[in-house]
């Protein structure tokens, strides 16, 4: 077995699974250490919490703590897993880039110009290239999240045999259906969960995706159904006539709102994403939740491999609205869409490709 660090970012904050990248650093860290692997989530969380005291290590389950970053010696662990470019910023800023067994996750590649289906733009696309060099400079392996990302990496940066291929997954056990958050109407419920960015963070999406709810809110609401949205990012221009923001939903409380709506829902940035997949259908399909997304995502044939959802067009809004209208009416068969999810999209069913690996360096 080995000794695994898992970094992601170093901001001055409690860790809380507020959005898919925190869940993602946590949920592949729980199933590392459900491996047998000796597991350490690296934050720099304010020492002001109580438990962070002398910066004793904090148990959250069998081989698996959190420990404060600040001084880490790297040497201690076999692997260092970085998540997102930032996770590998968090790594140099400690100065453990040069460790001989690092695997970097990417969630989006970006090429060495603006390409189409990439929604980074300026100096931030620069800049997650820029580290994208150093990641295939400094890195064992790098994972990716489809076959068009591993395309672009393979040509923008050589090194295929680094490549790992693991998509997004969602829990094997969930919470069963609590309380009703939604209002109790005879209103049909679509949400949307999900983060919609904010001017640091690809401001161009931001306003893409806030202004297709508004325009789906607007045709739900003369089809008798009503949009939520929960997630960060910036909410400011979401008409609240046509959709109700819930806020960010702590992630267990998240569970309710899936068991209880009619139907999920994923909108796009642009007309198709080049590498990036949605990773809220994972959640949906688990908690047997059927969905309308547009097209031009990765994982678009989650729709027909779990029979759980329906793929338009992407940009056609009025023939979404219809969809999702039939969609929330319709009987489906849910529990053959959440085995299928259990079968094969599961955090543990991901962790089986870093297992395999790990135990053939280290053993176990």
């Amino acid at each position: 077995m080995a000794k695994i660090a898992v970094i992601y970012n170093a901001w001055r904050k409690p860790l809380a699974l507020i959005d898919m990248a925190y869940i993602r650093w946590i949920k592949i860290a729980e199933a590392l250490a459900r491996c047998g692997h000796q597991v350490d989530i690296l934050t720099n969380e304010p020492r002001w919490l109580k438990w962070w005291n002398g910066k004793k290590p904090v148990q959250m389950a069998p081989n698996l703590q959190r420990k404060p970053i600040a001084k880490t010696d790297w040497s201690d662990y076999d692997v260092v897993k970085t998540l997102f470019t930032a996770g590998f910023e968090t790594l140099e800023k400690y100065r453990g880039q040069n460790h001989p067994f690092i695997i970097s996750k990417l969630g989006s590649v970006v090429g060495p110009h603006e390409m189409e289906g990439i929604y980074f733009y300026g100096k931030v696309r620069e800049g997650f290239y820029a580290c994208q060099e150093r990641i295939t400079a400094h890195s064992r392996y790098i994972t990716v999240l489809s076959e068009k990302a591993k395309e672009l990496w393979v040509e923008c940066h050589g090194a295929g045999e680094k490549l790992l291929l693991v998509p997004g997954g969602v829990d094997r056990e969930i919470p069963g259906p609590g309380p009703n958050p939604f209002p109790d109407t005879n209103q049909k419920v679509c949400i949307f969960a999900g983060n919609v960015y904010n001017h640091n963070s690809q401001p161009e999406a931001n306003a893409v995706l806030v202004g297709k709810l508004n325009l789906l809110g607007r045709m739900l609401a003369e089809r008798g159904v009503r949009l939520y949205m929960f997630g960060p990012g910036d909410v400011s221009r979401l008409d609240s006539r046509y959709v109700t923001y819930k806020g960010i939903i702590p992630y267990e409380a998240s569970w309710d709102y899936f068991h209880h709506a009619d139907v999920g829902i994923v909108v796009s940035a642009g007309p198709f994403m080049h590498n990036n997949e949605s990773t809220k259908i994972y959640h949906y399909l688990r908690a047997g939740l059927p969905y309308v997304s547009e097209g031009g995502f990765p994982n678009d044939y989650l729709a027909r491999e779990s029979n759980l959802g329906f793929v338009v067009e992407s940009g056609n809004m009025e023939l979404m609205a219809e969809k999702i209208v039939e969609a929330a009416g319709k009987d489906w068969n849910r529990a053959q869409a959440v085995d299928y999810i259990l079968n094969h999209h599961t955090w543990d069913k991901r962790v089986e490709v870093y297992d395999k690996l790990i135990r053939q360096h280290f053993g176990g």
